[in-house]
């Protein structure tokens, strides 16, 4: 296994410590596989893709505008 080292804010490192028999290495590498699985997936998915990066842009700004007009009427 190959060590790497990490740097986190004192104030995450102190939360940590309130929870010594917690494996903090073990839920890194559990985070770190779980984000390559999900950028696996979206990698596959953009490959079909035939939309362009400027199509993309305007997709997901019309979805925010969809989404932030949603919870504005839920809030």
């Amino acid at each position: 296994m190959v060590n790497m080292t990490l740097s986190i804010p004192k104030e995450l490192k102190d939360q940590m410590d309130q929870f010594p028999e917690i494996n903090w290495s073990e839920v890194a590498r559990i985070a770190i596989r779980e984000k390559i699985v999900d950028l696996n997936i979206l990698k596959e998915f953009t490959s079909k893709s035939e939309l362009t990066e400027k199509d993309a842009i305007e997709l997901g700004r019309k979805v925010n505008k969809a989404l932030s007009r949603r919870y504005r009427r839920n809030a």
